[in-house]
């Protein structure tokens, strides 16, 4: 499949399922000038969902019965599911579950990953890039909207780059974090303590929805309907 052609990426591609070949959703690109405080819940079903979570599969069975259940749930909704581009951890676990129900997956991949042998080679497009910089660049470019399930240090990372893009008004995304029994309740209230302490305005928190569990965060997103 040519890199070129119908990708909002420009990575290069290196690999592709061509039965699942398609173009990712619409939405990429910074709105520069909006600001933050017209962040709020889509007010249509978004294209595109980035989806961050851990490469890692932890210790507890039921975030990867979570992360199955995301992956399933896009692609019901005909959401295409954009991540980091892994076979391992919850982040292989959702995209093969979206992909067993017959929905689009757009992997986007380091290349010092993709020679580590992690990279899913079953997606529908996996897009090569130079380093994590731009990974997480064009998947936050490349979505209308992003959910955290259990993740590490880089999931952390890249919830905190969407929060703080919006703060800049460089984009109106919806961020909902999914605080399956309770993993992202200290996250939070780190969030709570920078506000306390007068290094965040409290309207950070109208950046990012935190929600208990997949059912409120598809309402978030307007998928139930």
């Amino acid at each position: 499949m040519d890199a070129g052609r119908g990708l909002l990426y420009p990575g290069r591609i290196a690999s592709a399922s061509p039965a699942r070949a398609g173009a990712p959703g619409a939405g990429s690109g910074h709105r520069a000038g909006v600001n933050a405080a017209t962040v709020r819940p889509p007010m249509s079903r978004p294209a595109s969902i980035c989806v961050f979570c851990g490469s890692s599969l932890g210790r507890d069975r039921d975030f990867r019965a979570a992360a199955r259940d995301l992956g399933a749930m896009l692609a019901r909704a005909g959401c295409r599911l954009v991540y980091g581009g892994g076979h391992v951890g919850l982040m292989g676990v959702a995209a093969d579950a979206a992909l067993a129900a017959g929905g689009s997956v757009t992997g986007i991949i380091p290349d010092h990953l993709r020679r580590a042998e992690v990279e899913h080679t079953g997606v529908t497009d996996l897009v090569e890039v130079a380093d994590m910089f731009e990974r997480k660049r064009l998947m936050i470019e490349g979505s209308d909207a992003f959910v955290a399930l259990p993740g590490g240090l880089g999931t952390i990372d890249e919830i905190l780059d969407v929060v703080t893009l919006a703060q800049l008004g460089q984009h109106a995304k919806p961020m909902v974090i999914v605080d399956l029994k309770g993993y992202w309740r200290p996250f939070a209230s780190l969030l709570d303590h920078v506000i306390a302490e007068g290094y965040a305005r409290a309207g950070v928190r109208g950046l990012y929805h935190v929600v208990a569990d997949l059912e409120a965060a598809a309402g978030v997103l307007r998928l139930d309907g």
